[in-house]
């Protein structure tokens, strides 16, 4: 039995990923952290002291936004215990928490671990390496209304995904147009943030070129999907070195490059 201790349990995925280890077998939340009081009532042992939760054996998840997933990489770093973080909208100096803590503990960053946009981010690759580099890429994310991060994590990572594929810097990027924009460069990668309703999260990728085009899209449509991959990035961080993982070595299993 893997014991977790959820950090951001009263959000919107700390609450998704309490289900589903509520149903799992294997996995079970030890310790809930969060700063909201209201939802102690709900049963198990909850704190606001992260430090006070971690103890050897236990795997950190946390959903907890850019201050709580600095801390989370400080403490874990410190208490040997392993972190899968997937907190967007992070600092630079929250990124450099991470990639610090990874050379002590096993880190697991993603800014989506849904399995489905891992298999999208393969396909994306495979089409940029067959697609002529004279195509024009186009990102477009959807998310609900209370979102505060734009664009998306996971719309960035698709973003540096093609702009490595490319050849480009983040200078490349145009967030939205507006006005009199002209004709679009080439050496351009469009990035659009739609906001409203309760869209989960859809994620799309479009790849135009004279005459067609091709369309890669990936619609969540529960935040089980996030749930289940987190939890499953616990189970691979149990026995895994210190180092950095993401979604891709999740996909890869063991032993596989």
């Amino acid at each position: 039995m893997i014991d977790l201790v959820l950090h951001g349990a009263a959000g919107r995925m700390g609450r998704a990923v309490a289900l589903a280890a509520g149903a799992a077998e294997d996995v079970r939340v030890a310790v809930y952290v969060d700063q909201s009081a209201s939802l102690l009532a709900d049963g198990g042992i909850w704190t606001a002291d992260l430090a006070s939760a971690l103890a050897p054996g236990r795997v950190v998840v946390e959903f907890s936004g850019p201050t709580g997933a600095r801390q989370a990489a400080e403490l874990c770093a410190a208490r040997g215990v392993p972190l899968v973080s997937g907190s967007t909208g992070l600092s630079d100096e929250a990124e450099a928490a991470l990639r610090a803590a990874s050379a002590k503990v096993a880190v697991f960053r993603a800014s989506n671990f849904s399995i489905g946009v891992a298999v999208l981010r393969a396909a994306l690759q495979a089409a940029l390496a067959a697609a002529p580099r004279s195509w024009d890429i186009e990102i477009v994310e959807r998310h609900h209304r209370m979102k505060q991060d734009s664009p998306s994590g996971t719309a960035i990572t698709l973003a540096d995904d093609v702009l490595a594929a490319r050849e480009l810097t983040r200078e490349a990027l145009t967030h939205g147009r507006q006005g009199a924009v002209g004709a679009r460069p080439a050496a351009e990668v469009g990035i659009h943030a739609v906001r409203g309703g309760t869209w989960v999260g859809d994620h799309q990728v479009l790849l135009a070129g004279e005459g067609e085009w091709i369309e890669l899209r990936h619609v969540a449509q529960d935040r089980a999907a996030f749930a289940h991959g987190a939890l499953a990035a616990a189970r691979f961080l149990s026995t895994a070195a210190p180092g950095m993982y993401n979604m891709q070595d999740l996909i890869r299993g063991p032993g596989r490059t």
